[in-house]
Formats: C-alpha cells, sequence, structure tokens
C-alpha cells in the first residue's frame, strides 16, 4: 500500500514541507505561536481552530504520523502540538500519553496530596490524553461538571487549579531531562 503525500511524493517530502509551513506561519497564526512558545496558555478553542486550518492546508495529525511512521519505521501517536513544536523548536518527537504519564508522576512526586486531591489529578490526567488540551473551560463540561465543574475543583485545590494546569501543561513540553 502507498500513501499521497499532498504535493510530496515522499514522507521527507510532506514532514519538511509541514516544517517550512509551520516556520513560515508561526507569526502569523497566533495558536501556531501559542503551542510554540507558551502551551501552557493553548485553549481547546484554539486547537480546534488551529487542527482545522492545519488540515484545509493538507496536513493532518494522522497524515503527519503515517508520514513519521514511513520515514522513520517508528509508529509513534504524537499530537499536532508535537509536530508543531519540533518543527518550531526542533522539541523530540514524544507520544503524547508518556508526554502525559512523565508530567503527571512528577507533579504527584513534588508535594504530598490528599487522596481526594491524588484522584483528581489523576482523572485530570486521564482527561488530557482524550482531548490534549484541559483548561478551565472544560471543567464547567462533561464529567468534570457533573463532579462540580470549576468551583468544585479549584476549592479542592485551594484555589490554585489554573496554576496547576498551567504547571502539568508545562511539564507535558518540558523536554525530557530538562529541569
Amino acid at each position: 500500500m502507498e500513501h499521497g503525500y499532498g504535493k510530496g511524493k515522499k514522507p521527507e517530502d510532506y514532514l519538511e514541507a509541514f516544517d517550512r509551513y509551520v516556520r513560515e506561519n508561526l507569526n502569523q497564526i497566533p495558536a501556531l505561536l501559542v503551542v510554540a512558545q507558551r502551551p501552557r496558555e493553548l485553549t481547546r478553542k484554539q486547537l480546534k481552530e488551529l487542527a482545522l486550518l492545519l488540515d484545509n492546508a493538507g496536513f493532518s495529525e494522522t497524515m503527519l504520523q503515517v508520514a513519521w511512521r514511513d520515514k522513520t519505521n517508528e509508529d509513534i501517536a504524537a499530537t499536532i502540538i508535537g509536530f508543531i513544536r519540533k518543527a518550531a523548536l526542533g522539541d523530540p518527537l514524544i507520544a503524547y500519553e508518556e508526554r502525559v504519564t512523565r508530567a503527571l508522576k512528577k507533579l504527584l512526586a513534588q508535594q504530598s496530596w490528599t487522596p481526594p486531591q491524588r484522584k483528581w489529578l489523576e482523572h485530570i490526567g486521564k482527561q488530557l490524553k482524550r482531548e490534549r488540551v484541559v483548561d478551565r473551560d472544560a471543567f464547567d463540561e462533561g464529567q468534570f461538571a457533573s463532579e462540580g465543574g470549576f468551583a468544585r475543583f479549584n476549592k479542592g485545590f485551594d484555589g490554585k487549579l489554573e496554576m496547576l494546569l498551567g504547571e502539568l501543561a508545562d511539564e507535558i513540553w518540558r523536554a525530557p531531562g530538562a529541569a
């Protein structure tokens, strides 16, 4: 079976075209800049808009994963965020679930958490693996909302939930081994 890679004939061409697109549009597309420089500020809405924009430009997360696999013989479940950061900053391409697991483990080890806090952090980690971004709005929808929404979770973390979400996002995108 053979894949088409847009205007490129090989997976390398497709990946290089994506890298070039990101670098050329970094300052024109605000969400690209947020992903590259301030991933903790990325909202679910921005991520959806960015994915649609990239799809329309011929760059879907799935096709990037396929091209990467065809080029390297390495099947990696990296997200569109990971591919953007690789193109813009040279970040290593690491499976997103692995990033979340590593970040959550580090956050859990930073202090002594109450059993409910630990349970909620693990729940946030599971949601991050599904949604890619868990922002304030995510707490007022779906399962988080049925458990009391942002107000309850924030109270459970002594008013520091947004700070924790930011720290978790920073840690997800920190290069392995970086302090």
